[in-house]
């Protein structure tokens, strides 16, 4: 899966294994497959890869599918503390908006597997979460968890007010819908051409109560001590996509990246040059494999598709995609289509 190349905390894996106790699952059952150890669970300094905390799911998904809402039941356990040292520099920001412009800094921190696309209009602020790339047998268990993952996180910052005005998922309405509401305050749309979650942007530049400029500044330094030190344990190439990824549609300029990287842009330069490719060639990899999927999986029209990536006109994505691979988007799909549906 695209853009989750960075180590992560083993914290979420433990969140995941309480929830599979809680259910009657075995430990065991819960690890089968990940190669973690049982007491790595245990070990706040422990990291895992992406990959392995997605054979979690998978096996939690699995065994327990049978449970309704079992997202949604995940996602109330990531309370801020969770995070760590982002959690602290979230609750030190001046206002929920900041705190969410400090999560999107340093969102190799976090535990999602959702990219979130945030963008301010008309006095709200909307946070796409796209879930390109995540298996569509676990989609919907890990679009719940992270959609409600950020509600519990708005509200251990601020809880007096409900910013979150309207809420939409990709997936079919479930049986339970109901439950929702009593969850995030509101009544989602389902079957929605994506997962959006859209806030009052007024309430989200209130101050926070646990507002503190010194403690922030500590925790965002901590935080970047720690991407650099996990990103050590990546390629470059790794890095750079895992960047690339996660900032779409308003991706970084070679300067700004290098800088996040904490590098000069000529050693970026150099660096990728050692390993044969080009910040362009990623960045193209990137919007080409993101498309490929959105593409391949979604019912967004070409127009649509070309917006999450970042295109102004359709006409510029179609010729782009052309140029990558021979052939339009709209063949690509067709394509596709074909392919799944087989000889008849």
């Amino acid at each position: 899966m695209p853009g989750r190349e960075l180590m992560r905390s083993v914290t979420s894996m433990r969140v995941l294994a309480e929830l599979a106790a809680d259910h009657g699952m075995s430990l065991g059952a819960c690890l089968a497959g990940t190669g973690v150890p049982e007491k790595s669970l245990a070990d706040p300094a422990a990291l895992v890869t992406a990959n392995q905390e997605l054979r979690l799911i998978r096996n939690l998904v699995e065994y327990l599918g049978e449970c309704p809402s079992l997202g949604l039941e995940a996602g109330r356990r990531y309370h801020f503390t969770a995070f760590g040292t982002l959690g602290l520099a979230m609750i030190s920001s001046p206002t929920m908006r900041s705190a969410l412009d400090v999560t999107m800094r340093y969102f190799g921190l976090t535990f999602a597997f959702t990219r979130f696309q945030v963008a301010d209009r008309d006095g709200e602020t909307q946070i796409v979460l796209d879930d390109a790339g995540i298996p569509k047998e676990l989609r919907r268990f890990i679009v719940e968890r992270d959609a409600c993952a950020l509600i519990t996180i708005q509200r251990d910052l601020f809880a007096q007010q409900a910013p979150l005005q309207r809420l939409a998922f990709s997936f079919d309405r479930p049986a339970q819908a109901p439950e929702y509401k009593a969850v995030f305050g509101v009544s989602p749309l389902f079957a929605a051409p994506a997962n959006l979650a859209v806030f009052d942007g007024r309430l989200l530049q209130l101050p926070l109560p646990q507002a503190n400029e010194l403690a922030q500044r500590a925790a965002e330094e901590q935080c970047r001590r720690l991407i650099g030190e996990r990103s050590a344990q990546a390629g470059i190439v790794a890095q750079v996509r895992e960047r690339l990824a996660a900032s779409a549609p308003r991706m970084p300029d070679m300067d700004t990246l290098a800088d996040q990287l904490c590098m000069t842009t000529r050693t970026l330069r150099r660096r990728l040059l050692s390993e044969n490719t080009s910040f362009i060639v990623l960045r193209d990899e990137v919007l080409l494999n993101m498309a490929r999927e959105l593409l391949a999986t979604s019912c967004l029209s070409i127009e649509q598709i070309g917006e999450r990536l970042g295109y102004a006109e359709s006409t510029c994505f179609i010729n782009a995609f052309k140029r990558w691979t021979g052939q339009t988007p709209h063949a690509y799909r067709l394509m596709m289509r074909a392919e799944r549906l087989g000889p008849r």
